[in-house]
């Protein structure tokens, strides 16, 4: 820890500088670290903050060692910052407790893991958002990813959803100081249905509330479940671009939720956003986009079996059939 905040400030675009502080997070995969490195490199942010998890077993130490040398690669002038785990600490502890240090000593800043590679203009884009919604609590972070898979949502560069992508992205301390890793007042929240303000499609209710009681109960071993609760619980939005900014190359058997080399999420190309940025008029959720995430992205759409049903149902009450069905359907039930 460090004796007093470090303040974040914007970056002068006429200076070869990122002022605009990065976190970031390592563990034991020297490759992919090394090309996200390469990214932050051309940026030279003047303070790099790094959250470094340790080794499970004495093999893997050699792995995460190299990792960690990448940092030693920092040829410009910039503060270095290192947590270092000189134990194993896991997902849901490693970054959760790194990210608390990290906003312990600035007031916003960039993160970005060890697998996912933005495009240049990435940092600038965070940084004029950074400043733009510094002061309004509605906005709780901007994110570099897309997934709207070439449909695009508004008018604007940028759209707002409560979705909290969070490959490459950006907060503020202001938000960041709600986050809870144990999710205290989930069983209150559960309890007083709290989804329904949230999502009125069922389907979507059940799913979150499940995937929330798994994250409270420790079934899952992540951090990111946990603030996108929060950022639910503060009503809050999130900036998504309408290009993909950042490209996860981290989809292989070393991945911790991410193993399918074939999922349609690894390596989505990213592309350039062009500047001035174009500015949404109203902040408003686009309900368009976020049905979409919940139907394609967490896979909330109706089960086959469901729909199916629904689609006989619909052709026997066209026909006028249905009672008929119906009656002998509970005739044969009670034989």
């Amino acid at each position: 820890m460090f004796g007093s905040p470090l303040l974040a400030t914007n970056m002068n675009k006429n200076s070869q500088q990122l002022k605009t502080p990065i976190a970031f997070i390592i563990f034991n995969r020297p490759d992919t670290t090394q090309e996200v490195f390469n990214k932050i490199k051309k940026i030279k942010p003047e303070q790099l903050f790094v959250i470094a998890d340790g080794a499970r077993n004495n093999e893997e130490w050699q792995e995460c060692n190299k990792t960690r040398d990448i940092i030693n690669q920092v040829n410009w002038n910039c503060k270095v910052h290192k947590n270092y785990s000189n134990k194993n600490l896991g997902c849901k502890v490693r970054v959760s407790s790194g990210l608390d240090w990290f906003f312990q000593n600035v007031e916003e800043g960039i993160i970005l893991e060890d697998d996912c590679v933005p495009h240049q203009n990435f940092f600038q884009y965070c940084e004029d958002l950074l400043e733009k919604y510094r002061d309004n609590e509605k906005i709780m972070q901007i994110s570099g990813q897309n997934l709207q898979f070439g449909k695009k949502r508004g008018n604007a560069d940028y759209y707002f959803s409560i979705f909290n992508h969070i490959w490459g992205w950006a907060t503020w301390r202001r938000a960041w100081q709600y986050y809870d890793v144990e999710m205290k007042t989930f069983p209150e929240f559960k309890e007083k249905m709290e989804i329904k303000k949230i999502f009125d499609k069922k389907r979507f209710q059940k799913y979150w509330n499940k995937v929330f009681q798994k994250t409270y109960s420790g079934k899952i071993d992540t951090w990111d479940y946990q603030w996108t609760y929060t950022c639910w619980l503060k009503n809050g939005l999130t900036c998504l671009p309408n290009v993909n900014l950042v490209t996860n190359i981290g989809f292989d058997e070393r991945g911790t939720h991410t193993k399918n080399k074939e999922s349609r999420h690894a390596n989505i190309e990213a592309k350039k956003i062009h500047f001035p940025l174009k500015h949404p008029q109203i902040i408003k959720t686009n309900k368009k986009a976020d049905n979409y995430t919940n139907r394609h992205v967490y896979k909330t759409r109706r089960s086959f079996s469901v729909f199916s049903g629904y689609l006989i149902r619909l052709i026997l009450n066209k026909i006028g059939l249905f009672n008929i069905a119906k009656a002998t359907y509970l005739k044969l039930k009670n034989r």
